[in-house]
């Protein structure tokens, strides 16, 4: 990467449920419009989202409205953070941000999900695109932050909202990371 790159890193609007083939809900829907008015401004020139239902209904107006196609990459699914139902699931994810390598019932730990994260976003960085929208689910999207500024964590996670906006600014030197979302 030679230039400076431009990540909108967005979590999808308001789901009708968790299950990957779960779609939005009416205001999820509304929500994607929005979205898509927000995004619209930003000369993006590539979309790379989630194959699950929520995530690309969240983002396909955009696609629709800038005549780009919505690629999809596995890498950007939701982390699992148990295999197994969990009464405590807020606290354990929360620890889980302390300790990254805690693996809770058969999940994926923090540092797992965080290389899987860094890996689309390689290859986003890679592409010839400048500005590039990565639509994400919640975990993922505060751990894939946190891969470009350490100081995000389970407080960042708490107050995102759907959707969410994070634009991340990439070059040679350094990396910005902030909400624009509002």
């Amino acid at each position: 990467m030679r230039c400076e790159k431009f990540l909108y890193i967005v979590r999808h609007c308001e789901p009708a449920g968790q299950e990957p083939s779960a779609p939005l809900t009416e205001r999820g829907k509304r929500q994607a419009k929005a979205l898509c008015a927000f995004l619209a401004r930003f000369d993006v020139e590539r979309i790379v989202s989630s194959p699950f239902v929520r995530a690309l209904e969240s983002i396909q107006p955009l696609g629709a409205r800038l005549g780009i196609g919505v690629e999809t990459d596995s890498r950007l699914v939701e982390r699992t953070l148990s295999t197994v139902p969990i009464p405590d699931w807020r606290e354990r994810l929360r620890e889980s941000f302390q300790d990254l390598d805690l693996v809770i019932g058969g999940g994926e730990s923090s540092r797992a999900a965080m290389e899987r994260a860094r890996s689309a976003v390689a290859d986003v960085l890679d592409h010839p695109a400048h500005r590039t929208v990565v639509v994400t689910h919640g975990n993922l999207m505060a751990l894939m932050l946190k891969t470009f500024d350490a100081s995000i964590g389970f407080e960042q996670w708490e107050r995102l909202t759907y959707p969410d906006v994070y634009s991340v600014t990439v070059s040679e030197m350094h990396s910005a990371v902030e909400r624009i979302w509002a």
